[in-house]
Parts: C-alpha cells; sequence; structure tokens
C-alpha cells in the first residue's frame, strides 16, 4: 500500500478551497477506500491549526481538526528520534521547522510527502515528493 505524509500545505488546500485542493480530495477517496496510507505528524497538525485559527477563527478551526480526526489519517506524535531527524534537516535545509518533520517522518516510513509547497524542491533527493496538481 502507498503511504503518504501529508504535509500542512496539502491539508490547508483542501480546506481552503484551492485548486490543489480538488486532488487532496481525490487522495482522501482512495484513503476511504484502503488504498492509500495516509499519515500526518502533530507538528504539521500545529501548523494547520495555528492557520485556520487566525483565517476563521477558533470555532472553525475545532470543528476542521474534528473532521480531520473523522478522515482516515494517522496522527503520529513527535518523539525524540523524529525531533532529531527534523532537527538535522533543518540544519541542512532552508525550510520550515514543521516541513522538516513531514520530510522527516516520510523518510522514516520510506513514504513520500504530499505538498504543494516549493520549499520542498530543496528536500528532493532527499525524500520523495508527490506533488499537489
Amino acid at each position: 500500500m502507498t503511504a503518504l505524509v501529508l504535509d500542512s500545505f496539502a491539508l490547508l488546500a483542501h480546506f481552503l478551497g484551492e485548486a490543489r485542493g480538488s486532488h487532496v480530495r481525490d487522495i482522501l477517496r482512495e484513503a476511504n477506500k484502503g488504498n492509500i496510507r495516509l499519515i500526518l505528524n502533530t507538528a504539521n497538525l500545529a501548523a494547520i491549526a495555528y492557520r485556520l485559527e487566525r483565517t476563521w477563527g477558533e470555532d472553525r478551526m475545532t470543528e476542521v481538526l474534528a473532521l480531520i480526526d473523522s478522515y482516515p489519517i494517522e496522527i503520529v506524535d513527535i518523539d525524540r528520534e523524529l525531533a532529531l531527524a527534523a532537527a538535522h534537516l533543518k540544519a541542512q535545509h532552508r525550510v520550515s521547522l514543521a516541513d522538516c518533520f513531514a520530510a522527516a517522518l516520510a523518510q522514516r516510513l520510506n513514504a513520500a510527502v504530499l505538498t504543494g509547497d516549493p520549499d520542498f524542491q530543496r528536500l528532493e533527493g532527499l525524500v520523495t515528493v508527490e506533488w499537489l496538481r
């Protein structure tokens, strides 16, 4: 089964109604069928939460987080090993720490990162990137 680590960019595109959000909806449908394993780490969950709260307020953000909980997405807590792997990526590359957490998790799981964030171009070769279309 294909495994995809979700970057915050991907789910934000979905929730904010961006054009690339339709690709995310297709991926979610495939995950519902059991064809794709979706994983999100808690650092990227936090990035989604703060962006939604700033955009729509706390009540709507809470509703969206409940919706994420209903999706076929595994939420992975950050442990020491993942934190240090993300720190290593951050020290070596000019990308956000949240992006480094997604990349480190993808490396750990031998998975691809689903994103549209151009910063991930800096990490290609270290991690497989599935680009939103």
